[in-house]
């Protein structure tokens, strides 16, 4: 009894096992590049109607025993060498377009319907012959639909054409066209080898043209560029010069402040010493204290009793007198070097104030004369005109002429001048010229001031005095010029 169920046991297992293997041989993957058409006992579709062929592109299904079956259609890319020759356009010119077109099994759930029934058991060669057929078909009538220049110049616009004509097409047998590659475009009449020389014509005069517009618009360019360039070059000169001015003017503020600043730091410095001085002065006076202090204690140790009274008001009165000079050696170090530091601060105040009235003083006077430097330097000279002609009017100020006699014969000496012209000449080139005065304080006198004062003052005294044409009667007297305290 054990042994027969053992059997059936073992059969049932047996029949399981295959059972399982039988689905599992029966359950299909379709790989990416295929397309897996299941035919047989495959159902009906959404409207109820009976459908021939199942197609699955990516994943799996369970291929039922006896009911159905499967195969692939393969989705690698075809090309088809198409070569149209003596094809009619719309202008009844024949013209030859050899073409390829790459065309494969779409995936399109319709499409690929159509490619399961027209498609499946067919080898390569026939797909290939199938499409080709289709496609001279549709080229041909594009073709007829266009003028020549439409296709030779418009290659997107045919290229769009026909892949919309042969797609439909394709379609309809479960292709896809991938891609249109038109070679070359040729007409028996040389229609079109005559447009091309055409557009090769207007392409070179056309480049004539621009050549010769770019080069007037380089030359407008560089000229307008060398106007630039000085306008820059001036821009930049008178702006350096500006830099340079403001810098000058940010040293001058520079030197002052550095001026301040050490006055400061030596009043500082100053300061200290004094105070350190003061210090090292009364530890000195401490440790001399110390020192009388611990003398005094080993004498009243070796004293006395008579003479420890007297040690003691000794000590004392040597305290005092030691306190009171370190009192006044403090003050005056305290004095000495608060008026040290009063002294450097007034003189750090008045240079920065002669400096700062300067400074205003220049800035003021420059812009008076109109920011121009030259018509500051005229006002500043018209303003000590009056001292430098004091000055050369103190050359002669204190000549004391007691009495001057000239012989003039109303003769003329060998210059043709009289001899009293000769003497007041001579006396007027003694005094200093103002133009000679100003050359040598490094000056030069202004024109409106006139460039030789001293020599028109030495012509008019060089002048000779109007004579009478009439012969004298009596012999030349001598003539007497005195003078007192002449200035």
């Amino acid at each position: 009894m054990k042994l027969g169920v053992l059997v059936a046991v073992i059969i049932i297992s047996l029949v399981l096992l295959a059972t399982v293997i039988l689905i599992l041989s029966r359950y299909r993957k379709c790989p990416s590049d295929k397309v897996m058409v299941i035919y047989g006992k495959v159902g009906s579709d959404k409207d109820g109607n009976t459908r021939s062929a199942k197609c699955i592109h990516g994943g799996a299904a369970f291929i039922i025993p006896v009911l159905q079956a499967y195969q692939y259609l393969d989705l690698t890319p075809i090309s088809i060498g198409v070569d149209l020759t003596q094809a009619l356009s719309k202008q009844n010119i024949r013209i030859d377009v050899p073409s390829r077109f790459t065309v494969g099994i779409s995936t399109e759930p319709g499409v690929m319907q159509n490619a399961a029934e027209r498609l499946l058991g067919l080898s390569l060669a026939s797909i290939q012959e199938l499409a080709k057929d289709i496609i001279f078909g549709q080229l041909r009538l594009v073709i007829a639909t266009m003028d020549i220049e439409e296709i030779n110049m418009d290659r997107d616009k045919f290229l769009l054409a026909v892949s919309n004509n042969v797609e439909i097409e394709l379609k309809k047998i479960g292709l896809r066209l991938i891609n249109v590659n038109v070679t070359d475009i040729n007409d028996e009449s040389g229609y079109i080898e005559a447009l091309g020389k055409e557009a090769a014509a207007k392409a070179i005069n056309d480049a004539k043209k621009s050549v010769a517009e770019k080069n007037r618009d380089g030359e407008i360019g560089q000229a307008e560029a060398h106007r630039d360039q000085r306008i820059n070059v001036a821009a930049a000169d008178a702006s350096a010069i500006d830099g340079e001015n403001n810098a000058k003017i940010e040293v001058a503020q520079s030197n002052a402040r550095r001026r301040e600043k050490e006055a400061e730091a030596l009043k500082i410095a100053t300061a200290a010493e004094a105070v350190q001085a003061a210090k090292a002065k009364q530890e000195a006076y401490i440790a001399q204290q110390e020192a009388e202090m611990t003398r005094a204690e080993l004498e009243k140790a070796t004293q006395t009793a008579d003479v420890i009274v007297t040690a003691e008001i000794e000590k004392r009165k040597a305290e005092i007198a030691a306190e009171a000079e370190a009192e006044v050696m403090r003050r005056k170090a305290k004095g000495e070097a608060d008026a040290i530091f009063m002294k450097m601060e007034a003189e750090a105040r008045g240079t920065r104030e002669i400096l700062a009235k300067q400074a205003e003083g220049m800035k003021l006077l420059v812009e008076a004369a109109g920011e121009n430097a030259d018509d500051a330097v005229k006002l500043m000279i018209a303003d000590k005109l009056e001292d430098l002609t004091r000055i050369q009017v103190e050359a002669i100020k204190n000549i004391k002429i007691d009495k001057v006699t000239v012989w003039d014969g109303n003769g003329n000496s060998e210059n043709g001048k009289t001899a009293t012209a000769n003497f007041l000449s001579g006396m007027m080139k003694s005094i200093p010229p103002m133009n000679e005065l100003f050359q040598q304080a490094g000056m030069e006198l202004p024109e409106f001031l006139g460039k030789d004062i001293s020599g028109r003052v030495q012509a008019l005294a060089e002048a000779e005095p109007a004579v009478c044409e009439c012969e004298p009667e009596e012999p030349a007297e001598a003539v007497e010029v005195q003078a007192e305290d002449a200035e």
